[in-house]
């Protein structure tokens, strides 16, 4: 009896992870084309770009175009980091340096992708907070840290691009297939937990829990988002089935906001060039940017 009741349930789960494999899965292989497409074919001009607008004297206006290209660049944070050491090295000031270091940290373009299986509203306001984020973060330091470093560049040097195969074609590839090996088995776990979470863990207690537009809801997902995020890609299957069983679209994004933000690699990269007092300083940002994003955006939704 005990077997056939675990072969049922091998079957449910079997049936709700193709079906939820099946919803996101293209999304995900379109978000890797693309991600690598402008890691292999677009970073350099990227950063060239941003490295150039430091002449032009735009002050809080490159502070937001700061933030917009941390968007647009597929580099993880430890990539980032020393970039922006290169830049702060050619005068970049710590503003804009901060804009473009926390919206690269939230959202890039591979992981837009993934986000557009989430609906084209879930979609527009997880771009529009993150860019928000990084315009935020600019402008804090911007007014705070005027005449005084925030960051701590030390030590870091520019990394060597590892696309270098002077076929262009074998060069996307190759970063194409690093981007399966690092992103693959958090994508199928996120699609395991999303299944599981289908057949045993009850509608009502996802709106209860996340739902409506309670502060309390925001506070968890903003809570819950730190120790559950592990890689973008893999918790788009998590959410989608949160949103579907009536998690508010304003607990999404703050989950959304804190995962990436207070990621174990992320924070381990942070640490090093802002030490300890900024770094609770970061902490005590996003933590309150992400619960106060959450209510604004179930209240205007």
């Amino acid at each position: 009896m005990d077997s056939e009741i675990l072969k049922r349930e091998f079957v449910y789960l079997w049936y709700y992870f193709t079906v939820q494999l099946q919803q996101i899965f293209r999304y995900w292989v379109l978000g890797m084309m693309i991600g690598s497409a402008v890691s292999v074919f677009a970073k350099e001009h990227i950063h060239r770009t941003l490295y150039s607008m430091q002449k032009t004297g735009l002050g809080i206006a490159g502070i937001i175009a700061a933030s917009a290209l941390g968007i647009a660049s597929p580099l993880c944070m430890y990539g980032t980091i020393p970039i922006a050491a290169s830049f702060s090295k050619g005068g970049m000031k710590d503003d804009w340096l901060a804009a473009f270091m926390m919206s690269s940290i939230l959202l890039n373009p591979q992981l837009i992708v993934y986000s557009a299986a989430l609906g084209n509203a879930v979609l527009m306001v997880r771009i529009i907070s993150c860019l928000a984020c990084g315009i935020a973060a600019g402008l804090l330091l911007r007014v705070f840290f005027k005449d005084r470093p925030f960051f701590d560049f030390t030590g870091f040097e520019e990394p060597k691009s590892r696309d270098t195969d002077p076929n262009l074609m074998l060069r996307y590839l190759k970063n194409l297939w690093r981007n399966v090996k690092a992103t693959g088995l958090y994508f199928l776990f996120g699609v395991l937990l999303s299944a599981l979470f289908q057949r045993y863990v009850p509608a009502d207690f996802i709106t209860s829990l996340f739902g409506g537009n309670e502060a309390f809801g925001v506070l968890m997902a903003a809570a819950i988002g730190v120790p559950l995020y592990a890689c973008g890609g893999g918790t788009i299957p998590l959410l989608q089935q949160w949103l579907f069983e009536g998690m508010s679209v304003g607990s999404a994004v703050s989950f959304m906001l804190t995962g990436p933000a207070t990621k174990i690699t992320n924070l381990g990269a942070l640490k090093i060039v802002l030490g300890a007092e900024h770094f609770l300083m970061y902490l005590a940002f996003i933590m309150v940017f992400s619960f106060v994003t959450g209510l604004l955006v179930n209240i205007i939704l």
